[in-house]
């Protein structure tokens, strides 16, 4: 009788040079990387525990907890700027030289960097939201600036504000899910991390850093990637909105795009059944 998806079951842990990390697996068949976001109280779980029983039909899936997010060992890194080399660290200490990844947000940025590093290391990319420039809405979005304003001053209010904003439909945002985040956001270590991130003097300072660089931004070097691509979107995201999706959708050389309605950035959440059908029909279609 096979073993029920639950935390507890699925929780597994590497150790590495720089602590350990720890992710939930599930199911046979050929290695799948599930890349969790960003935000208060996130984890790998929470943003895909619920897709793990349809995809574990047909993939290894590995979740991992990325650090500086509270459940993985914090490495004393900048989180984003840890999170390609967690990545790195994860796979060469399973053994894995190829995979599909899907990475929510966050985690599809880290996914698309890591494919433009190592070309031969992602067969295909499936990317929930996030990735890009905004077009024709303002940057930062209104979820970005609710996440900075948590960040700065961590309130239960601003907690559900944020929350609210990652949604279209605000029951989604119970009082389970608010506890659970609001427990771990709080948590000294990770948010500290969280203000390294969004933090309001730390945006300014990232902001102010990319317009001095020479270095061109990842979504300017997407016509590099050799991956075939799966961009989902939801179509009433306010944390990024749709329309960062246009120079990704444009300069990948092998990319779709499925755009759901009714739907805010949690695709894989709000519109589950549709997206896992949408996704899994494009991760077991044959190369040709």
């Amino acid at each position: 009788m096979p073993t029920e998806l639950t935390h507890e079951a699925t929780a597994r842990e590497l150790a590495t040079d720089q602590g350990i990390l720890r992710y939930h697996e599930a199911g046979d068949g050929p290695p799948l990387l599930m890349l969790h976001g960003s935000g208060p109280g996130v984890t790998g779980w929470r943003n895909f525990g619920g897709n793990l029983a349809r995809f574990s039909e047909h993939f290894r899936c590995l979740v991992l907890e990325l650090p500086g997010f509270g459940v993985s060992d914090p490495t004393g890194e900048h989180p984003m700027l840890g999170a390609g080399p967690a990545v790195t660290r994860f796979l060469d200490g399973l053994g894995l030289d190829r995979v599909d990844v899907i990475g929510n947000s966050m985690g599809g940025i880290i996914g698309t960097q890591v494919a433009l590093a190592a070309p031969d290391r992602v067969r295909r990319l499936v990317t929930v939201g996030g990735i890009g420039t905004n077009i024709f809405s303002p940057g930062p979005g209104e979820g970005i600036r609710l996440l900075m304003e948590f960040t700065d001053d961590p309130t239960r209010e601003g907690l559900v504000r944020w929350l609210t904003s990652m949604v279209h439909d605000p029951a989604v945002v119970t009082e389970e899910m608010i506890e659970e985040r609001w427990a771990q956001a709080t948590d000294p270590d990770t948010l500290a991390a969280a203000r390294r991130m969004y933090g309001s003097k730390a945006f300014a300072m990232r902001a102010k850093a990319m317009a001095a660089s020479d270095a061109p931004p990842y979504w300017a070097m997407l016509h590099r990637l050799k991956a075939r691509t799966l961009i989902t979107w939801g179509r009433d995201d306010r944390v990024s909105p749709v329309d960062m999706c246009l120079v990704p959708m444009r300069t990948i050389p092998d990319v779709q795009v499925n755009i759901f309605p009714n739907c805010g950035h949690w695709v894989m959440i709000e519109q589950k059944d549709a997206w896992e059908s949408a996704v899994l029909a494009f991760l077991t279609r044959k190369d040709t």
